[in-house]
């Protein structure tokens, strides 16, 4: 192990304090969003909070240096994925050092990040900044870039918006400058029960939704073979998944009821609406005049869950080559999984590329960590990042 591994961070202490809070998706995430509040208010720094309907959660969104220009937004999420049913060796939420690594929920995934940002608001202040670093902190992203849509809708009433964004998505610290959009949508068949013994006087909703499943599936076989493909990425075509199933009482019942769920994971260049027009015409034309030749009641139900757009961002915007002078690790990449960057480049126009400390591999997994090598590394970043900002 060498001397930079065995390096203590000096965000350490803020990340071990942002573990500590338990911002699972399905809780609130307050305590965790009052706390940063106050550690901004210590420095003299003000913060717009942006509400969900029933104000269990927040965004937040806070400005250090000149109000009056754009700069460059830092943004990253507070939630984090659920550690129930999770074989972890230590408690999640409470960091654990071992052998050159952080574990812990949330350490990779992201507030590993937050933390580190939050611990340079001091050089930040001391620097005086010539541009402004903008921070930008969300709720639910984990389930489908949730409070972000809450954040754009505040950010776009701003006279003044962001140049350009970093989010803070783990990359190992490459620069990232597309990924994919994600659609995800619930199927619900409504079918007619009768004894099993007589199918014939019933309407199965399981094997019309089986049907429906399997024309899900054709539809992805057919863009595996046939795309359009989008070179960089692990995936290289837009993909359609069944992920969840549920129907059915008894199995000596015709079952009246089963829904699922299936997301499309489209390319930027792949507009998804048009294969979930597919889905739905199958579904209206074919499916349901079958059922209800047995029954009228009976139909085939489509509603949204949850989505985010793809995010693409030319080589030639100022934010990636800006961002490549920040970090060591060279080249571009794409990547399959999304982040709230496509709704600031779709809805707000702010040029985003995705870079942050530790590795995608370890997200939401049992014993979640982050390398100490890539918390000193995003470190390093941060002190290239005020410098670049501070006057010459």
């Amino acid at each position: 192990m060498n001397t930079t591994q065995l390096q203590t961070p000096k965000s350490l202490a803020l990340i071990e304090k942002l573990i500590s809070f338990d911002t699972t998706s399905y809780k609130s995430n307050l305590d965790l969003i009052e706390y940063i509040q106050d550690y901004l208010s210590e420095y003299g720094i003000s913060s717009q909070l942006a509400f969900n309907k029933e104000k269990t959660k927040a965004n937040l969104y806070a400005t250090i240096g000149p109000q009056d220009k754009s700069g460059v937004m830092l943004s990253g999420h507070t939630d984090v994925v659920p550690v129930t049913g999770q074989a972890w060796d230590t408690d999640p939420f409470c960091v654990t050092q071992k052998d050159g690594m952080l574990f812990g929920r949330g350490t990779c995934d992201m507030k590993g990040f937050i933390a580190i940002v939050l611990s340079y608001l001091p050089e930040m202040i001391a620097a005086k900044l010539e541009t402004p670093v903008h921070l930008a902190f969300s709720y639910d992203e984990e389930i489908g870039c949730v409070g972000a849509r809450r954040l754009v809708e505040m950010m776009s009433g701003m006279p003044i918006k962001p140049a350009m964004c970093i989010v803070g998505e783990p990359t190992s610290l490459q620069v990232v400058n597309a990924h994919k959009g994600k659609l995800a949508q619930r199927i619900t068949v409504n079918g007619l029960e009768a004894h099993s013994s007589l199918p014939h006087l019933g309407v199965n909703a399981i094997d019309f939704a089986a049907d429906l499943i399997i024309f899900i599936r054709e539809l992805g076989c057919g863009l595996a073979e046939n795309g359009p493909f989008e070179e960089g990425f692990d995936v290289t075509y837009t993909t359609l998944h069944t992920g969840k199933v549920e129907g059915g009482v008894a199995l000596n019942i015709v079952p009246k009821h089963c829904q699922f769920d299936f997301e499309i994971r489209n390319i930027p260049g792949q507009d998804p609406q048009p294969l979930l027009d597919k889905v739905m015409a199958y579904a209206k034309n074919v499916l349901e005049p079958k059922m209800k030749a047995v029954d009228v009641n009976c139909s085939i139900e489509m509603s949204p869950l949850s989505g985010y757009p793809g995010m693409f961002t030319e080589e030639e915007k100022e934010v990636v080559e800006f961002v490549q002078t920040l970090t060591e690790v060279k080249g571009l990449k794409k990547i399959t999984f999304g982040t709230e960057g496509g709704l600031f480049t779709n809805a707000l126009h702010i040029p985003t590329v995705v870079c942050g400390p530790g590795s995608i591999e370890q997200a939401h997994k049992p014993n979640e960590f982050i390398e100490v090598a890539q918390v000193l590394a995003m470190e390093s970043f941060m002190d290239k990042l005020i410098t670049a900002l501070s006057p010459s």
